[in-house]
């Protein structure tokens, strides 16, 4: 459960590498941190919309929901919004740590 949890970290690493040192492993380099950084949000939306339809069927009694799948989608979607959450507040840590430098 863990590790479908935090599958999202490797290829935001892999792009936060591949932007800086151009293509690794094949893949096409990231152009730059900005887009790196929309592409973790696309995925951390999808999380949410997938939760948020899982809880919907749930809610409804549609299908093949449960509440187990349910509960596991919510928190891989919590979990990966607080990562996020967590790089932007670094991310705005570091810039204002820069603007207070004099050069």
């Amino acid at each position: 459960m863990i590790n479908g949890i935090v599958s999202g970290i490797p290829s935001i690493a892999t792009g936060l590498s591949t932007g800086a040192t151009g293509a690794a492993n094949g893949q096409a380099p990231a152009t730059n941190f900005a887009d790196v950084f929309q592409s973790a949000v696309s995925d951390v939306d999808s999380l949410q919309n997938n939760a948020d339809q899982q809880v919907v069927n749930l809610l409804q009694g549609k299908g093949n929901a449960d509440i187990g799948g349910a509960m596991v989608s919510v928190e891989k979607a919590d979990v990966a919004f607080q990562l996020m959450m967590q790089v932007r507040n670094k991310v705005v840590s570091a810039y204002q740590e820069m603007e207070k430098m004099q050069f």
